[in-house]
């Protein structure tokens, strides 16, 4: 049984997971057309379990915002698959969240590595 410290680092590790997906997913997205599961997979790589449930609101938000694109294209071994793709907005979108991020690393660096 988990202790409370260790219930509130795993909820903390947890937020900070979900704070970078958005970010992610758009990466994920800017390389080629992609389906879920293949942004699920590429997500597991990297040591990110996400789940689907928390990847199809995500994705129609993000759809919604006019940041991802998609189309439905038939499959081989199944139904249609909709493949999602980055926008033009969503390309301008992901280089401020990517220079964010920088900013934000560093100023957590100056922090973080302060030796006083």
């Amino acid at each position: 049984m988990q202790s409370q410290v260790e219930q509130n680092l795993q909820n903390s590790i947890s937020q900070m997971k979900k704070g970078f997906l958005e970010m992610l997913v758009l990466k994920i997205t800017s390389k080629k057309p992609v389906y879920v599961f293949e942004i699920l997979e590429e997500l597991k790589k990297a040591d990110l379990e996400i789940v689907e449930g928390t990847m199809y609101p995500l994705l129609n938000r993000l759809k919604r915002e006019g940041l991802l694109e998609y189309n439905w294209e038939e499959s081989t071994s199944g139904p249609p698959r909709k493949y999602y793709n980055l926008s033009s907005s969503g390309e301008e979108y992901l280089q401020k969240l990517i220079t964010a991020r920088s900013e934000i690393e560093k100023k957590l660096k100056l922090i973080l590595d302060d030796k006083n």
